[in-house]
């Protein structure tokens, strides 16, 4: 902080210096931002004349359940806020009853008024979507005394649709060799140390990423991952005397490539839905123009032009 502060600003060194850096120090004003910038999101929310609610709960690296929850309002001035609320550590079961609770603990704990409430966005998993007892049942049975019966509205997300069309692909032959073939050198940590190790050999600087089944993302960046590492991977798995076949068979790299570009066009498509402030408009027209590209890069393809297809491009050279 004291090379930054004598480069930015050489004048105010010595305030810099003054500064304590003790660890209590640290931590106290850490607190202090943490309750400036709650008590802010609750003077937000009381001017919230309409909001919605977004959950997702996935789970950690120490496999605890995590409830990420967020809330995005408009104001009597058009303000649209969009702000993070919690996150909530789920220790014990992850029922629909138990994200319910934490849930409606979290939008007390601001203050919401449940009478404006309009929309609850989910992830598609059962105990949120089910009709019987599920998050969005519970939500809405919450709101129907609270809302005079106003309409409500339930989303869930749309990168679960997209793992779904992604097993219509038919491509289950390619990610069962790309997974078996990531888990055999990330699972056994003297694999991956000596499969780092042969990457730096030949001066590249990054290796395999984990997959995940749920994560769109993540199946994008292994099979991309493993593409441009194929020729490492084939040496790798040779010497430790697991070799993969496959490698060796024309047709399926070519499936292979072109399931990483597919997934590198669905990626761009996710980053393009993702972000902060967008209304349903820019949504639907990021999907539309995505459908006539699907359109018309089918004919190409059908037409033996993989220009946009460019790992294809490169194996059927």
């Amino acid at each position: 902080m004291m090379k930054a502060a004598e480069i930015v600003c050489p004048e105010k060194r010595q305030a810099f210096a003054n500064i304590s850096l003790t660890r209590n120090t640290v931590a106290d004003r850490i607190s202090d931002l943490s309750v400036d910038l709650d008590s802010q999101l609750k003077q937000k929310v009381k001017s919230f004349i309409g909001f919605s609610v977004a959950i997702d709960e996935s789970t950690d690296i120490t496999d605890v359940a995590q409830l990420a929850i967020f809330i995005c309002g408009v104001d009597d001035t058009l303000t649209v806020t969009e702000e993070f609320v919690e996150l909530v550590p789920m220790t014990d079961t992850t029922t629909a009853a138990d994200i319910f609770t934490a849930l409606v603990g979290a939008l007390d704990r601001v203050g919401v008024d449940w009478s404006r409430a309009v929309s609850l966005a989910t992830d598609g998993a059962p105990s949120m979507i089910g009709k019987k007892a599920g998050v969005v049942t519970k939500f809405r049975e919450k709101l129907q005394s609270a809302n005079g019966g106003r309409d409500f509205w339930t989303f869930h997300c749309i990168l679960h649709q997209e793992a779904l069309c992604c097993k219509s692909l038919k491509m289950d032959n390619v990610m069962k060799v790309v997974i078996q073939t990531v888990n055999f050198i990330r699972s056994r940590s003297l694999n991956h140390r000596q499969f780092d190790s042969l990457l730096r050999e030949k001066d590249l600087i990054y290796g395999l990423p984990y997959h995940t089944e749920v994560r769109w993302l993540s199946r994008g960046a292994v099979l991309r991952r493993f593409f441009d590492l194929r020729e490492e991977i084939e040496q790798f798995m040779e010497e430790k005397g697991k070799p993969v076949l496959e490698f060796h068979s024309a047709e399926w790299m070519q499936d292979l490539a072109f399931m990483v570009d597919v997934t590198e066009h669905l990626n761009n498509l996710n980053k393009q839905l993702q972000g902060r402030n967008k209304v349903v408009t820019q949504y639907y027209d990021s999907i539309r123009s995505f459908k006539l590209k699907l359109s018309l890069w089918e004919t190409q393809l059908a037409g033996g032009d993989a220009a946009h297809f460019p790992c294809l491009k490169n194996v059927c050279a």
